[in-house]
């Protein structure tokens, strides 16, 4: 099967700027959660967003087990074989290695538009949804509309609200789709504002949709490309390409579990 693999620039306008301006007032609880929907809605139409990313806005409620799961957050205290035990890395690598046998056109046209090696690709899919099992139990627009109003981090999560209504308008991501605590997105699990900047349309339908796995993986690949990935160069601790997997999760400990599930990928 050919793998069309068709980058999309990135057009996140409402990322700048716009956001910037925006000044609906945050709230620390639901008490305020209508009428900053009211405010936005005015300021995100201004901004230029239509009226099917309206509509979603309007849908969406305040999300308590995103605020539990925001103000619980805590860092990466494990082990790195502890954390390799607990997100189960070695049934990541057997499933990642099947997965790669069985559709190898796709691995090798990724890596050759994109530079980054299956194992990297199948090591992160593993990682963020169990290969697709689990895209979460939150519905996107209404996790990503809690945090944005909520005082805390509306500053960051702002912009990702405003993406998300832009994709809702263009059809790449249903207003009921379901994610992840904060608002991420399909089988990568990409914040709405990444879609925009770095999301690829992997099977050429003019769409970047996240729940396809195809645009998922050619999407994971151009993000780490564009944050520097070198292709064909080692990605193990100490090397450049180490250092990129930092773009991608921030816990030394989850980057050296990538690095080392992908070499068992693609040994």
């Amino acid at each position: 099967m050919k793998i069309i693999l068709k980058p999309l620039a990135a057009a996140a306008v409402f990322l700048s700027g716009a956001a910037a301006a925006l000044a609906a007032p945050c709230g620390n609880d639901a008490s305020g959660f209508e009428s900053w929907k009211r405010a936005f809605a005015q300021e995100a139409a201004a901004a230029g967003i239509g009226q099917r990313g309206l509509n979603a806005l309007a849908s969406t409620s305040y999300s308590r087990g995103t605020i539990s799961a925001d103000r619980n957050q805590t860092g990466v205290s494990y082990s790195l074989e502890d954390f390799m035990r607990i997100r189960g890395t070695d049934a990541i690598a057997r499933i990642g290695r099947q997965r790669k046998a069985q559709n190898p056109s796709l691995y090798q046209a990724l890596e050759q538009r994109y530079g980054v090696p299956a194992g990297i690709l199948l090591a992160i899919h593993g990682m963020e949804s169990g290969f697709g099992n689990t895209f979460g139990n939150h519905r996107v627009l209404s996790s990503v509309a809690t945090v944005a109003y909520d005082c805390r981090r509306s500053d960051f999560f702002t912009p990702h609200l405003l993406a998300a209504m832009e994709l809702v308008d263009r059809g790449w991501l249903a207003s009921d789709a379901i994610g992840a605590a904060h608002g991420e997105i399909g089988h990568t699990q990409f914040l709405a504002g990444n879609v925009l900047r770095y999301g690829a349309d992997g099977n050429g339908d003019g769409r970047v949709d996240l729940y396809n796995l195809t645009d998922a993986l050619a999407s994971t690949a151009n993000y780490l490309r564009q944050k520097g990935w070198r292709p064909g160069q080692p990605y193990q601790e100490g090397t450049h390409n180490f250092r990129v997997l930092n773009e991608w999760n921030a816990a030394t400990v989850y980057q050296k579990a990538i690095a080392l599930t992908a070499a068992q990928i693609d040994r």
